[in-house]
């Protein structure tokens, strides 16, 4: 079975600054991925190729086995059948909700048949009515819906989403990723979200591509990206950790500050191989009978529970989640256990970017 979408070795520069090095990956048809990384990773620089607004300089993209960009010629965005929703929603101020939807579609559509579409759409989207009224009467979850609409009224074989939930307030940015995700699957759309949002990534993609300095590290599911990075870089990006150092004694046994912690160690790692663990905090359970006692040296609120960062004897800390219940203060010991199941380990670096990691 051929991909819908094809990149082979694309990489892409603006004079001297590599923005996009060879990169490549397939997608299927009905299969919504995500770029995501930091700012200025390349990843809108991509999408942007694949909507055929920049040339790459080396490499093809293909389309349903028909390629459109390569270094020598570059067919034109509104001959792909791609459509794009942007962070700004871009809607016409002036039209209507039903007249922007329709906007996109053929004129050879004959008017009751717009209509109809424009109907579906809305209905999909959950704005059934909503026809007559102009953008600015919408909320902006509401306008980033009709965007949504007006980008899937001509049945695009690729929809293209450039952080479009940017301008949104962090819940309202989960929440409608997860209901487009659900309108997209409805419609079987072939789909790439561009984020810097991790939230985001997982709420709506089934595959993540993750960039950095141009380069895509790792392809691969939320749940692997999460459990298995590839590289230090993923594993410090992804979600919230800290790394502690270890030392391999054998027997796949490494002691720690937390104490001896099993797990699969590389087999180039001989007794006595110095490495740094990545302890997220759901590896951490608040067990206030435990003999293992930690100081809280910072704690967070945040409503269901607390995020404490807790000091170990190195000066080094970790992360752990508890139920607001257990409403301890700062300076104050508290027991953990270990349940680590998914055991994430590098060779040793002694610079600061052991230290804790988190990210929005």
């Amino acid at each position: 079975m051929s991909s819908l979408l094809n990149l082979n070795n694309i990489s892409l520069a603006y004079g001297d600054n590599n923005v996009v090095n060879d990169i490549s990956f397939d997608l299927e048809e009905g299969q919504i991925s995500c770029l995501l990384g930091p700012s200025g990773c390349g990843k809108t620089t991509l999408l942007r190729a694949i909507a055929g607004f920049e040339k790459p300089d080396t490499g093809e993209i293909k389309i349903r086995d028909h390629i459109v960009s390569n270094a020598s010629s570059v067919l034109a965005p509104e001959d792909r059948n791609i459509g794009m929703v942007f962070q700004d929603f871009a809607l016409f101020p002036h039209l209507n909700i039903e007249a922007n939807i329709r906007f996109g579609l053929s004129k050879k559509m004959n008017d009751s048949k717009q209509l109809e579409r424009c109907n579906e759409l809305l209905e999909l989207v959950g704005l059934s009515g909503s026809n007559e009224k102009y953008p600015h009467q919408l909320s902006g979850g509401q306008q980033q819906r009709i965007a949504l609409a007006r980008a899937l009224a001509p049945e695009p074989d690729i929809l293209l989403l450039d952080e479009p939930f940017s301008s949104l307030d962090v819940e309202l940015r989960e929440q409608l990723a997860r209901e487009v995700r659900e309108i997209l699957k409805q419609q079987n759309t072939t789909a790439i979200l561009v984020t810097h949002d991790q939230n985001e990534a997982f709420a709506m993609a089934d595959t993540v591509g993750l960039i950095h300095h141009g380069k895509l590290v790792q392809w691969d599911t939320p749940y692997n990206l999460y459990h298995q990075p590839s590289t230090r870089f993923v594993a410090n990006f992804i979600g919230q950790g800290a790394f502690i150092p270890g030392e391999y004694i054998g027997d796949q046994q490494i002691e720690t500050d937390l104490g001896i912690i099993t797990g699969s160690v590389p087999d180039q790692c001989k007794i006595g191989c110095k490495l740094d663990l990545l302890i997220r905090p759901d590896d951490i359970i608040h067990d206030d009978d435990s003999d293992l006692q930690l100081e809280i040296s910072e704690r967070l609120f945040r409503g269901s529970d607390f995020l404490y960062t807790l000091k170990l004897v190195s000066g080094k800390t970790i992360l752990c989640i508890a139920s607001s219940h257990h409403n301890h203060q700062l300076k104050e010991k508290i027991g953990i256990t270990l349940d680590v199941d998914h055991l994430v380990m590098f060779p040793q670096q002694t610079t600061e970017d052991t230290a804790s990691i988190t990210h929005d």
